[in-house]
């Protein structure tokens, strides 16, 4: 959050993919969910190879069209080995071949073969275009040339009108018409239904087709062993992730980089305590006075406003100010201390410990002025993962440890873990958040467990009271954010409950700045309503929407006092019929 900002990112094309940039409204990465979308086409990023699943990634144009034997370009799609989406239902993928089980194509023209048709033992394929597939090698041939660029296939069916093929490692990928894309065998139905569980199942089918069992206590994906894992005795699909219970009944998380990571039931539903479920932004430097804010929060019915300031003293007075108010009116300031990385200068501080002492001392000079006045609960730093000294790409997600700096990291983690012991020295029982946004968990497991980007581990703990995130609508729905790549989505919220076992706060959310009044309006009152039936559930506290005055009609509800009526409506409305208790 930055001073009236009036634009906090933007969506920019490159190369396929979305630009995801700190300060709120950066690019997406949310991808469509579920790894489906019907009649349209997706881009995945990844390129990595795998000789296990017998396939590379390639990419292409996709066909959207319904109709035997007719294709149209209407975008692009690449297909991955670990996290690659597709487009239509049970692996169709908006082919151009509509399930078909006869043997003539649409025309009539030629036969093809009958469903089911497999290589081996068949010598060959036809499909309903009179296309002949074939497997010479390990590699798949359409009409006596390379279908894309596989490898090590072990098997070619023929099956609702469209080509499959699956690699020696057993994961399947359906034929698009111009690439591969990862499915499951469509002989064994689709992803399977949320809170599956071997014993109970016999096996688990993720969003991308992966085919996961336990066998000796050991979890197999697509029959080979997955990370290190011994004496499971559960094995559960929730939320988009696998999840495992173990030895002394400790369940673990299976993360993008198939590491196992201790956490609790994801099952078990948290109640957050109400009473600031009810939020908005502000600045320190609004023209209203700490006595008309006070007013606006209480006739849009908030509890909580959410403030950035440093130990500037210019920045420091005005916040004070708001906390005599708030404090008087029984209203809950947040504060969010808004330092940054770097020197006066504008260089990275030195090192892990000089960034420390910084942050200390901001910490204490800051919970010291506003202690006093009832401030209780400090957001220390504003989208530090999103730096661009510590986010490598800022197109990926951020769900692996390695989308971030590993020389710049120490830093981070001193600035934070600065902050937080300077707040609590000042003031022994505040509590503390860490910010993430877009869906960092690879920073924040990290951060967590005392890790670098590299894996090396031994390193200082971060342990926050409080897990903050942003959620802007270019990111993907919060409760079935996309991965790394586009990838599927998962449950960000019942990952963290689950996994660090805090409160979780989105302290800024909105759609983008391009968006229209009516839209917005929209947005507020869906999202508003979503967020709040999982605050039961997935320990949701506080949902602070941004912002409450952008000088424009970009992100707030009023501008210099007067109401943007349509997106002030939507919010009191919002507030008002969800009763915070």
């Amino acid at each position: 959050m930055v001073k009236r900002r009036e634009f906090l990112g933007l969506l920019t094309a490159v190369s396929g993919s979305y630009v995801l940039s700190a300060c709120g409204g950066g690019g997406g990465g949310g991808g469509d969910g579920n790894g489906t979308s019907a009649g349209v086409t997706t881009s995945a990023t990844s390129s990595s190879t795998s000789a296990a699943s017998g396939t590379t990634s390639t990419t292409g144009t996709t066909g959207t069209t319904g109709t035997t034997g007719t294709t149209s370009a209407t975008g692009s799609t690449g297909a991955t080995q670990s996290n690659a989406t597709s487009s239509g239902s049970k692996g169709n993928n908006g082919a151009s071949n509509t399930s078909n089980t006869s043997n003539n194509d649409a025309s009539g023209s030629a036969l093809a073969s009958a469903d089911g048709t497999a290589i081996p033992p068949a010598a060959s394929v036809v499909d309903n275009q009179a296309a002949v597939w074939t497997v010479v090698g390990g590699s798949v041939y359409r009409n006596g040339a390379k279908a894309g660029n596989t490898f090590s296939v072990s098997l070619l069916l023929w099956s609702g009108g469209v080509i499959y093929h699956q690699g020696t490692g057993g994961q399947f990928y359906g034929w698009s018409g111009s690439a591969w894309y990862a499915c499951a065998d469509p002989r064994l139905g689709g992803t399977s239904l949320d809170g599956t569980t071997i014993p109970g199942a016999s096996r688990i089918i993720d969003r991308v087709g992966a085919i996961w069992t336990v066998a000796n206590g050991v979890v197999l994906r697509n029959n080979a062993a997955v990370g290190v894992s011994s004496n499971v005795s559960l094995l559960l699909w929730y939320g988009g992730k696998l999840w495992c219970r173990a030895a002394a009944a400790q369940f673990y998380v299976c993360n993008d980089i198939d590491q196992w990571l201790p956490c609790a039931d994801p099952r078990i539903p948290v109640a957050a305590a109400s009473g600031m479920f009810h939020g908005i932004n502000g600045h320190y430097d609004y023209r209203y006075t700490p006595a008309q804010v006070v007013s606006i929060m209480q006739n849009m019915g908030c509890s909580t406003y959410r403030v950035g300031v440093t130990d500037d003293p210019t920045e420091l007075t005005a916040v004070v100010r708001l906390a005599q108010a708030f404090q008087a009116a029984g209203l809950t300031l947040f504060v969010v201390i808004q330092i940054g990385m770097r020197d006066a200068n504008g260089a990275l501080l030195a090192s892990e410990s000089a960034a420390y002492a910084r942050g200390h001392s901001c910490g204490v000079t800051v919970a010291g002025a506003l202690a006093p006045y009832g401030v209780v609960m400090y957001e220390c730093g504003n989208e530090l993962t999103r730096d661009p000294a510590i986010i490598l790409d800022s197109t990926n997600a951020g769900t692996k440890a390695v989308d971030f700096s590993n020389a710049n990291w120490p830093v981070m983690r001193g600035l934070m873990r600065g902050m937080m012991d300077g707040v609590k020295s000042a003031q022994p029982a505040a509590k503390c958040g860490i910010n993430f946004c877009v869906a960092d968990v690879g920073a924040a497991d990290a951060l967590w467990d005392g890790t670098q980007p590299n894996g090396t581990s031994g390193y200082p703990t971060v342990r926050w009271d409080m897990t903050t995130w942003h959620n802007y609508e270019i990111y993907g729905d919060i409760f079935d954010i996309g991965s790394d790549g586009s990838g599927p989505g998962f449950d960000l919220p019942t990952y963290c409950k689950a996994r660090y076992g805090k409160p979780f706060l989105l302290t800024e959310w909105n759609t983008g700045p391009e968006m229209t009044v009516a839209y917005r309006a929209d947005y507020i009152s869906a999202r508003y309503a979503s967020y709040y039936q999982a605050r039961k559930t997935k320990n949701i506290q506080s949902t602070m929407y941004y912002e409450l005055d952008s000088g424009n009609t970009t992100y707030g509800v009023m501008i210099d006092g007067v109401v943007v009526n349509q997106t002030y409506s939507a919010f009191v409305s919002a507030v008002a019929s969800h009763p915070d208790n």
